[in-house]
This record gives structure tokens, C-alpha cells and sequence, in this order.
């Protein structure tokens, strides 16, 4: 599925333009003037998978980010603008086949390391809490304790429960049990496969943090089943060689100028890993 067919961003001579209408000259930072166009990338044209493909500081989380902020897809981790952010948004373009999907997102790898760090933290205040009940149970439980007035009715309840239950019943009718722990590798995987839904278009940048070949695999797996079969479409940046060998993605290569769309098995970082291997084969 298609959603988004094709995005635009201006080129050096609207910059230029656009700078020439500017009364201050002297400023800290035009981020994201000037990244995209140095390497004259002007347009991409979308299919169900399209990838993003350079080292860094070639742009390809700047250009998610600017997409996410045209598109005004959800996003929850916070990210770094400057005073020129909306004016280079107003200067981009993007054609659509429909409404985008109220679910389309952009998933980065702060989302994921904030979704593993809540998971902990939540674990740890469990953990406090079970103490605490531990040494209220045995307060409540042995309590010298003889009801007065209907003030004292909810502190008879809990007397009573204390006193008809082990201490593991009682610690368990008070408090949740704590929340699984997965590895960072299987937490990462599980995030992604809560937040890909039906139908909807997905920023992925850098998925393959936190993530073993092994998962990685899988990754690659369950986005190829959700842009066949679910109506997904992904726009990935990342240089994974597991991600970029993503069956029919379409890639751009950033580190080229002007940058070009490129097979994955020609791409320079996937070339180094195969000579590498293919040096080393007799050792297998």
C-alpha cells in the first residue's frame, strides 16, 4: 500500500532565495537548511518500503523528522528543531493518495530505549511497593486493634483481610505483579510489533538499535507481512545490511551526490561486510 506518493524539499537556489529575504544575517544555526541540499536531494518517490540509506550526518534522520512534521504523524519522544524548522517545512511538498491513517507514526530508537527504560522503572516502584506491604501486613495482621466508632471501618476491613490471608495473598490482593522483563533485544522487537498497525504509514529510523541479527531478521520479517498483507507502507532509514535487503524496497543511497536510488547489494557498507565475509570463508 501507498499512502504517501511523493515528498519534495527545496533546492540550494530556494535556500538561497529564502535567505536573501532574511534581515539578520548572522545566525547560530539554519538546520535543516543546507543538509539535504548538498547533496541535491530534491524528491523522493515512495513505495510500499523505501529506505534511507547513508553514514552519518547524510541526513537520513533529518529527512524522517521533516516528513513526521509535514504529515503531522504521531510521535512521542521529543526531537531538536531550530527558528528556521517551520519556515523549511512550508518550503517542502508532498503528494498523497488519500488521508493519511490516524494511526501513521514515526517510531525512532528514543522511543524504544524510553519504552525499555519505563518498563524498568516500573518494575523498581513494584518493588519499593512490595516492601512496603510486607511490613504493613505484619502491622495490620498483629495490630492490638478494637473499633471505636464507624471512622474505624475501613481500617477494621483491612484488618480482617490481613488476618484471613497469607502473606502472599495479602501482597498480591494489593499489588499488580510486575511487568515482564524481556531482553533490550526483545523488548525493542515487541514495541515495534505494538505500535505497526493495520493500515497506516510508519517512519522507522534506525530500527536495528537494540536489535541482534537474529532480531533484526525478524524485523525484516514482520515488516515485509505488514506492507503485503496489512496495507503498512515504511519509510526506514537505516544501514543495516539485514533492513536494506528488505524484498523489493526502494533505496536511496545518501552518500552519493546527487543522491540515487541503488540496489542493496551495491551499496558500500553491505560491499564491506561481504568482502569481509567472503575473506574469512575458509574459517567457517
Amino acid at each position: 500500500m501507498v499512502y504517501l506518493e511523493q515528498f519534495r524539499f527545496p533546492d540550494a537556489e530556494v535556500e538561497f532565495d529564502f535567505f536573501l529575504r532574511q534581515k539578520r544575517t548572522c545566525y547560530d544555526t539554519y538546520y535543516p537548511f543546507q543538509i539535504l541540499s548538498k547533496h541535491r536531494f530534491e524528491q523522493i518517490d515512495f513505495e510500499p518500503v523505501t529506505i534511507l540509506y547513508g553514514g552519518n550526518g547524510t541526513g537520513k534522520s533529518t529527512v524522517l523528522n521533516i516528513i513526521a512534521q509535514k504529515l503531522h504523524l504521531l510521535r512521542e519522544a521529543p526531537f531538536n528543531q531550530s527558528s528556521f524548522y517551520e519556515d523549511y517545512l512550508e518550503l517542502c511538498s508532498f503528494e498523497s493518495a488519500a488521508h493519511l491513517p490516524k494511526d501513521s507514526r514515526i517510531i525512532t530508537s528514543d522511543d524504544v530505549f524510553d519504552y525499555m527504560l519505563n518498563i524498568r522503572n516500573l518494575n523498581e516502584g513494584i518493588d519499593r511497593k512490595r516492601e512496603m506491604l510486607f511490613e504493613e501486613y505484619l502491622d495490620t495482621k498483629f495490630a492490638k486493634f478494637r473499633m471505636k466508632s464507624l471512622d474505624d471501618y475501613e481500617q477494621l476491613k483491612r484488618v480482617n483481610n490481613a488476618r484471613r490471608k497469607t502473606q502472599s495473598q495479602f501482597i498480591r490482593s494489593e499489588l499488580m505483579d510486575n511487568v515482564r522483563e524481556y531482553s533490550n533485544g526483545e523488548s525493542a522487537f515487541l514495541y515495534f510489533t505494538e505500535k505497526v498497525t493495520e493500515n497506516a504509514l510508519f517512519l522507522l529510523d534506525e530500527p536495528k538499535n537494540s536489535l541482534s541479527p537474529a532480531k533484526q531478521q525478524e524485523l525484516v520479517k514482520f515488516i515485509e507481512d505488514s506492507a503485503r498483507f496489512f496495507g503498512c507502507q515504511f519509510v526506514i532509514a537505516t544501514h543495516s545490511p539485514f533492513v536494506l535487503a528488505i524484498r523489493g524496497a526502494k533505496i536511496y543511497d545518501l552518500d552519493e551526490e546527487p543522491v540515487d536510488v541503488k540496489r542493496w547489494t551495491e551499496l558500500e557498507n553491505v560491499r564491506a561486510y561481504y568482502d569481509f565475509f567472503k575473506k574469512h570463508a575458509s574459517e567457517f
